[in-house]
């Protein structure tokens, strides 16, 4: 019996350690065979570029040929000083950089662009699409909108907030951030699922869910 396609695609895609300038950044680039997207996934404090939740995200993300790139967005030095994990212009600006470099490779450039942050990494990415136009799509994921304040009103890219029902408060914080995304901006909440999406099945509804976001508003015309 032939394996599904999708499970074909994930087990051709490669992922490639990378470093990134100017900082010399870790990070690792998961190309899919012929991407027709790729998404730059932003982690939360806490995490970084080796975590088990973004690495399932981006093995979902190639199931639906799209690459992707998760990255430290702090040096060594920077991450033992915990104000910058919460310093979002900071962290925007490294999405930028990475953003930038992503559009000079050559398995990646001219493919549309998306970003995908957790935790305060989705108001870097929200910061992130409103200094860079060639972001043309976010999807936050149990994040912090709230925090990219003064980029909300004014940021009109389609983008897509996916929360768990059980984590009340930042769920109440998504909500007010989709009033002031306006209408390209949509809510989704996974049933059952708490902050870092640990119940059965949770993180999966929540990948797909991104994928297929992604497929809709950088793929399909």
């Amino acid at each position: 019996m032939q394996p599904p396609a999708s499970a074909t695609v994930a087990a051709a895609a490669t992922e490639q350690p990378v470093t990134l300038p100017p900082h010399g950044l870790p990070g690792l680039l998961v190309l899919p065979p012929q991407p027709r997207g790729v998404v730059l996934i932003a982690h939360g404090s806490g995490s970084d570029h080796l975590s088990p939740r973004h690495r399932h995200t981006a093995q979902v993300l190639a199931e639906a040929g799209l690459a992707s790139l998760r990255a430290d967005m702090l040096t060594l030095q920077e991450s033992l000083d915990r104000r910058n994990t919460f310093d979002i212009p900071l962290l925007a600006t490294r999405l930028v950089e990475a953003a930038r470099w992503l559009q000079q490779q050559p398995g990646t450039a001219g493919l549309p662009l998306g970003a995908l942050g957790a935790s305060t990494g989705a108001a870097a990415a929200l910061l992130a699409a409103h200094q860079d136009g060639a972001i043309r799509a976010v999807v936050s994921r149990g994040g912090r909108p709230d925090l990219a304040d003064g980029a909300l009103d004014s940021l009109r890219i389609p983008v897509l907030l996916i929360v768990g029902e059980l984590d009340t408060e930042v769920l109440q914080l998504n909500e007010q951030a989709r009033q002031a995304l306006g209408e390209s901006c949509e809510l989704l909440v996974i049933p059952g699922a708490t902050h870092l999406f640990d119940e059965p099945g949770t993180l999966e509804a929540a990948s797909k869910a991104a994928a297929g976001w992604f497929q809709k508003q950088l793929v399909q015309p």
